[in-house]
């Protein structure tokens, strides 16, 4: 079969902002790709299919089963409301879905692609195609929600409201609120990169699947704590700063542990997650991106370099990795459960035991930017001096326990605020009711060592 191929330097320029929200319904099905000229590497550029050399027929079918009309079967996953990939007959595709939009107006085009890749799992043969469903898909419409725009929020300060802070602590006693000093250095368009960035939202998060019997009882055996610092296999919390970037974070911190984890600790690396927001056309720089794309797919298709190779900078720029760098790479990456939408409880408590720390996405409101240790769940209060867009933050899953006290359960996570944050960098967060949709979206990869 024939894939998927790239059009990498003009994706950050031309495909930033993909707002396209489109669910299952919307794309399985069978679709025609049609396939540009192979022999390329992974820099192709994919603007555009100038020539179709090849045309290739898939059949979706829900959740994740992928046939040709040669009867081949492989594997295909929604990535989140953005687009989808497909695996079959030793090649991947993988593109966003298309869409329009004129000011506040998106018309998400479901049933087509954006120009994308596609390469052979193991001969990286790359070259453009572009997705189109067989059967039409109606045009969806949606209106951008009014909002404070990027410009106006980078002209304010971030004001502390000490009543917001008393009224959190008064409202639960799961969690303790603070103040942050530095959070006055920073506008409040900086807050809302922090966050997650404007580009990480995700329209329509699937709520956890079902756990089957046998997971149940395969989770019921786990400890009742875990903790993967304990062996020293976590990498040391850092600082995005008010660049959108935690994506890049979140999902080098994954690869960082599980390299730790292969190598029994005789490897420690830190990886640059200034190549990410500089040289990545999966993600959107510093206005936000997601893990499946950074920590599973861009690892696998074009690795990660050491952080020496790019030190942090917190801003968008033109890729400067220095091109002599090793790079490493991950050779398998998944959605818990195996598919968007798969994930639940039990198999994130089974995975992160079994394979080591991975990351997860939620939704952040802002009373989690006070959060100042204990186990956090939202007040549902809103704070009025700060105008704040509810943004998707990815971040580090390392273990999970119960509060001897409340009896509450909680997963403990490593975020990227620094250190100065939360619980030396962490927080924990209530376990098994999906709290701002922290057990959804799962995201796990396995270094190729």
């Amino acid at each position: 079969m024939l894939v998927v191929a790239g059009f990498l330097s003009l994706f950050a320029v031309i495909y930033a902002d993909t707002p396209a929200n489109c669910t299952y319904e919307d794309i399985q099905g069978r679709w025609m790709f049609q396939i540009g000229s192979r022999g390329h590497d992974n820099t192709i550029k994919c603007d555009s299919v100038a020539s179709v050399e090849s045309t290739v027929y898939v059949t979706l079918k829900f959740p994740d089963i992928a046939v040709d009309d040669q009867g081949n079967i492989g594997f295909w996953t929604l990535i989140y409301n953005q687009g989808f990939e497909v695996s079959i007959e030793g090649r991947k595709y993988f593109a966003f879905s298309a869409y329009k939009k004129v000011e506040r107006n998106i018309t998400s085009q479901c049933g087509k692609t954006l120009p994308g890749w596609t390469h052979g799992v193991l001969e990286r043969n790359w070259a453009c195609f572009q997705g189109q469903k067989v059967t039409p898909v109606p045009p969806k419409y949606h209106v951008v929600p009014e909002r404070h725009s990027a410009e106006l929020l980078g002209q304010l300060k971030y004001r502390i409201d000490h009543d917001f802070i008393t009224q959190i602590n008064q409202k639960q006693n799961l969690w303790k609120a603070t103040t942050y000093k530095e959070m006055e250095d920073m506008t409040l368009e900086d807050l809302v990169r922090r966050a997650g960035g404007r580009k990480s939202k995700i329209i329509g998060i699937p709520k956890p699947a079902s756990a089957s019997e046998k997971v149940k009882r395969i989770a019921e055996k786990l400890p009742e704590t875990w903790d993967w610092r304990d062996s020293g296999f976590v990498s040391p919390v850092r600082n995005q700063g008010g660049c959108g970037s935690c994506y890049a974070f979140s999902s080098l911190g994954m690869n960082e542990a599980r390299w730790r984890l292969r190598t029994n600790n005789t490897q420690q690396p830190v990886f640059s997650t200034q190549d990410i927001v500089e040289c990545s056309e999966y993600s959107q720089g510093c206005e936000g991106g997601f893990p499946y794309l950074i920590g599973g797919k861009y690892a696998e298709d074009f690795g990660l370099v050491d952080e020496k190779c790019n030190p942090y900078k917190g801003k968008d720029g033109k890729c400067s990795t220095q091109q002599s760098c090793p790079r490493q790479y991950s050779y398998r990456y998944q959605y818990v459960g195996g598919f968007y939408g798969a994930c639940n409880e039990e198999l994130m408590m089974i995975n992160l035991v079994k394979n080591g720390p991975m990351a997860v996405s939620f939704e952040v409101y802002n009373d989690f930017m006070s959060y100042k240790g204990g186990i956090y769940v939202h007040t549902g209060l809103e704070e009025k001096f700060n105008p704040f867009e509810i943004t998707n933050h990815a971040v580090l899953l390392v273990g999970y326990g119960v509060d001897p006290v409340s009896k509450v359960k909680f997963w403990t996570i490593k975020n990227s605020w620094g250190t100065e944050w939360g619980e030396k960098g962490y927080f924990r967060i209530r376990r098994g009711t999906d709290e701002c949709s922290i057990e959804s979206i799962a995201v796990e990869s396995f270094p190729l060592y």
